[in-house]
């Protein structure tokens, strides 16, 4: 109980606390006061929280001038999307998910940072965990770009993102694991020991990399390029089931009248279409020509650039352009480690696909929804006959062309 005296105000007589010597009645509006100030600063954390993307671009401190931190902000805010439906760990979940980053749990390293393997405690969920290079302007970006894309963007030939960590400079981002690793993996540079893909699983491989492509230039909204496809971008399931990942990379695509993104050029070489690399215009058809290139690994079984190989094997799109312009010289293309286990109008068909995707000039490369329609017929065994499966042929004789030739390629030639 409070200690009050008596007090004369304008006349009348009034009780008064002694321990602040103000009037009861004013305390209680200064209450009311603060009560009012308080509401109005969690209604203000409150609507900051709902707007997730915003509070996360403008909570990142980009160590790099202020232009290219404003331009990177608004690229991203644009899509106008900000409910970014990912988990936000803290760093220490994260630390002890990986055994505190332990080179044991490291499953690879790229040019952005380092992608650990780790178990969130509770539940128990293995996880792939991407810590991202603290410094610099370009990790920020990739960070932000790829919180959008995959917050966003479903599907299942995307790898799946789980949810990032901002905590102070820690850029970490956290995916669904792949227990297969990367299409590198298991498809260049083999041991003696390690099994080669069959056909069909390449095949299968190589639909699955389209149809996530098709995905991001039809069916998102603004069309997403993708950038930086290539073998080691591309995980694998249990089922050798491929998803894309790594959008650090990916730009939104041209909307309305514009036919194309001008941007820094960017991606790994022997991948990048040859008209991006040489203007910095950006298509969809700068990701069917390295899709292209990824295809030709695949029925090739060599890299895009090895040069560990004699100087003119050692780009693999300018190694195969002559072999392509001659039908009867399609075997030899094949990946010798398939030992001849293969449909020849599959491989003929796979080819013409192929040189179509890298064809030097980006208008006379297919829309890559046409490609998921030609590869369809690759993938089932069912469609090869009993004789043009798994043999070789003579390397004199020249087949008749296929209907996906006729109906891609339109005439008996198959240029790149």
């Amino acid at each position: 109980m409070g200690i009050f005296s008596s007090t004369k105000r304008r006349g009348k007589k009034m009780m008064t606390c002694v321990c602040c010597n103000k009037p009861p009645d004013e305390n209680k509006k200064q209450t009311k006061k603060r009560k009012t100030k308080w509401s109005w600063r969690i209604r203000k954390e409150r609507k900051k929280k709902k707007n997730g993307l915003k509070s996360l671009v403008g909570n990142i401190s980009f160590r790099s001038n202020s232009d290219k931190h404003r331009s990177a902000a608004n690229e991203i805010l644009r899509v106008g999307n900000e409910n970014i439906a990912a988990r936000v760990f803290k760093f220490q979940e994260l630390a002890a998910a990986t055994k505190n980053f332990s080179t044991s749990n490291l499953l690879g390293e790229g040019g952005f940072g380092r992608v650990y393997k780790g178990c969130l405690e509770g539940t128990n969920e293995v996880v792939a965990v991407k810590q991202l290079d603290r410094n610099g302007f370009q990790g920020n970006r990739e960070f932000l770009v790829e919180v959008l894309m995959l917050g966003l963007l479903h599907h299942q030939n995307l790898v799946n993102l789980l949810g990032y960590c901002a905590d102070g400079d820690q850029r970490i981002l956290v995916y669904e694991y792949m227990p297969l690793g990367s299409l590198e993996d298991h498809l260049l540079d083999l041991s003696p020991n390690k099994k080669p893909l069959d056909w069909y699983t390449r095949m299968k491989i190589a639909v699955g990399a389209a149809k996530g492509l098709e995905y991001l230039h039809d069916i998102a909204n603004p069309p997403v390029i993708y950038r930086d496809l290539k073998a080691s971008n591309i995980l694998l399931d249990e089922d050798y089931n491929p998803k894309l990942s790594d959008f650090g990379l990916a730009k939104l695509g041209p909307i309305g009248d514009k036919t194309h993104v001008s941007t820094r050029v960017m991606g790994t070489y022997g991948y990048c279409a040859p008209e991006y690399a040489l203007t910095g215009q950006l298509t969809k058809m700068s990701d069917v020509y390295s899709f292209g290139v990824v295809f030709l690994e695949l029925i090739t079984g060599r890299r895009a650039i090895d040069i560990k190989k004699p100087t003119n094997e050692q780009q693999l799109v300018h190694w195969a352009e002559p072999l392509l312009r001659d039908k009867r010289k399609f075997v030899q293309i094949a990946d010798p480690l398939l030992k001849g286990k293969f449909p020849i109008k599959s491989l003929y068909q796979a080819l013409a696909v192929a040189a179509l995707c890298l064809h030097k000039e980006a208008s006379s490369r297919p829309l890559i929804g046409d490609v998921v329609t030609a590869l369809q017929f690759l993938i089932n065994p069912s469609n090869d006959t009993a004789e043009d499966s798994e043999q070789s042929i003579p390397e004199k004789s020249s087949p008749s062309n296929s209907e996906i030739e006729r109906e891609i390629v339109g005439n008996d030639n198959v240029l790149i």
